[in-house]
C-alpha cells in the first residue's frame, strides 16, 4: 500500500471539508513517487476510500464525536416522499411543487420534507407533461412522540394531509401512536449534490443490504427482518458522509463506514421501536449527530451527560 505524505490538518481539510479544492496530494510508492491531482483522485474510488479512511483515523474519537454532535437539524417531524427513482438519479437540487407546498406548511410546526427511494416501499409519483400540479406521492412521516404515519398526498388534498401531519407531529390528545415494529433506515446517496454522499453513502447502503441478506439467510426469523432500508436525498452535512437516519427512533448518525454496519444494526435492534425520549442515551455515540425533537444545544448537552 502506498504511503501518503500529508499533515493531519491538511489532509482533513482537503478530503473532508473541501473535496473540490485545487490541491495536489502526494502519494509515495516504494520505488517512485507521483503527484495525483484531486480531480483525478476523486475519480478513483479505491484511492479516495484509502485516503479518506486515513484522514479519519488521524483524528481521535473524542474529536470526531465533538464535531458530529449537534449537527442534526432541529425537527419535530420528518416527512419522506416516495419516488420511483433512486437518489443517484436526482439532480443536484431536487424539488417538486408538492414538496415545496408541503414544506411551506410543515416548516411552521417543525416539519422537514425530503425524498426517498426503496426497492420495497410503495411509490406513486405521477406527473403528466405540463401538469406538474397533478403529482401524487405516497409518504412516510415520523414524529416525536407519535412515531410513524403514512398517507398519500397531492395538490388536491395537501391542506388535509398537511393538517393530519401537524396533528401527528404535535401529539394532540386523542391521536393514536403507531404500533408498527418496523425500523426504517435512510442512507443519503445523493451523489449529484456531493460525491461523498454518492460514494460513501452508496457503499454503506450496499453494506446494509448485504448484512441484512446474510442475517436473514442464516436465520429466516432474525430480528433484522424488521429493518426497512431506503435511500434519501440531501440531508445536510456532506462532510459527515455516510449519513444514516434511524426512524422512528429519530437518531441521526454520521461518518458511517461499511465496516460499522453490523455494530450499528445490533445497537438498533436492541432498542424498543419508538421515538427516543429526550433524555435517553444516544444510539452509537461515536457516530451520533443528534435526535428528532432536540435542538442543537440539547443534543450537545445530552451527549455530555452520557459521557459524564
Amino acid at each position: 500500500m502506498p504511503h501518503v505524505q500529508s499533515s493531519r490538518s491538511t489532509l482533513e481539510e482537503t478530503i473532508i471539508h473541501d473535496p473540490v479544492a485545487p490541491v495536489t496530494c502526494m502519494i509515495t510508492f516504494p520505488n517512485r513517487s507521483e503527484s495525483v491531482h484531486n480531480s483525478v483522485f476523486y475519480m478513483i474510488m479505491p484511492a479516495f476510500r484509502v485516503l479518506k479512511t486515513l484522514a479519519r483515523s488521524l483524528s481521535t474519537t473524542a474529536k470526531s464525536t465533538s464535531e458530529l454532535v449537534g449537527t442534526a437539524p432541529s425537527h419535530r417531524c420528518y416527512i419522506f416522499l416516495h419516488t420511483p427513482q433512486p437518489p443517484s438519479e436526482y439532480p443536484a437540487k431536487y424539488a417538486t411543487p408538492i414538496q415545496r407546498a408541503l414544506l411551506l406548511r410543515a416548516a411552521k410546526w417543525g416539519g422537514s420534507v425530503n425524498f426517498s427511494w426503496s426497492e420495497d416501499q410503495q411509490s406513486i409519483c405521477t406527473r403528466p407533461p405540463g401538469e406538474e400540479d397533478k403529482q401524487e406521492y405516497c409518504l412516510t412521516a415520523f414524529a416525536y412522540p407519535r412515531g410513524k404515519l403514512e398517507a398519500t398526498v397531492s395538490m388536491d388534498n395537501i391542506e388535509e394531509v398537511g393538517e393530519q401531519l401537524r396533528v401527528h407531529a404535535e401529539g394532540v390528545s386523542g391521536t393514536t401512536p403507531s404500533n408498527s415494529d418496523d425500523v426504517h433506515l435512510y442512507v443519503c446517496t445523493h451523489g449529484a449534490r456531493d460525491c461523498r454522499c454518492g460514494d460513501i453513502g452508496g457503499a454503506v447502503a450496499q453494506a446494509i443490504r448485504d448484512e441484512l441478506r446474510k442475517r436473514r439467510d442464516t436465520n429466516p426469523s432474525d430480528p433484522s427482518n424488521r429493518i426497512k432500508l431506503a435511500e434519501v436525498a440531501h440531508v445536510g452535512g456532506h462532510k459527515y458522509a455516510a449519513n444514516l437516519l434511524v426512524y422512528p427512533h429519530g437518531e441521526w448518525l454520521g461518518e458511517v463506514e461499511p465496516e460499522d454496519v453490523p455494530e450499528i444494526l445490533d445497537a438498533i435492534l436492541a432498542l424498543p421501536v419508538r421515538p427516543r425520549n429526550i433524555d435517553e442515551i444516544p444510539i452509537c455515540p461515536r457516530h451520533w449527530r443528534g435526535r428528532m425533537g432536540l435542538n442543537k444545544d440539547e443534543q450537545v448537552q445530552l451527549l455530555q451527560r452520557t459521557h459524564s
